[in-house]
């Protein structure tokens, strides 16, 4: 299983990573990952022809994981890429030039941010 990761480098630029997770075997013919520490959940909907926020941090270590609707970043080295449903983001460029998040189409956006615990 894979996700994308956006991130800051030391001179605060900011890109996108893509990453795999170390999956184990498991129970009932499975693989899982280790235990990822979070906070909570927080459900957001919102109009993907409305959605626009222009350059900013996020606003704490999160996963992004888009339900439905598109979303297309844009980080400062330039890279843009769209992220549609089942796609998972983690959003951790707390720091430096940040990225920019547009809705993509007239569908409506649902969205999951589960906040991670403290390092």
């Amino acid at each position: 299983m894979n996700y994308t990761r956006i991130y800051a480098d030391p001179s605060g630029e900011s890109h996108l990573e893509d990453v795999e997770l170390e999956m184990k075997p498991a129970d009932h013919a499975s693989l899982m990952s280790e235990l990822v520490a979070a906070k909570g959940v927080v459900f957001r909907e919102s109009r993907s022809s409305e959605y626009f926020i222009d350059w900013h941090n996020a606003p704490r270590r999160q996963f992004v994981v888009n339900l439905s609707g598109e979303v297309e970043i844009e980080v400062s080295d330039g890279e843009k890429r769209r992220f549609g449903p089942g796609s998972i983001l983690l959003a951790e460029d707390l720091t430096g030039k940040g990225h920019i998040s547009r809705g993509v189409g007239d569908s409506t956006r649902r969205v999951l941010f589960i906040p991670l615990s403290e390092r």
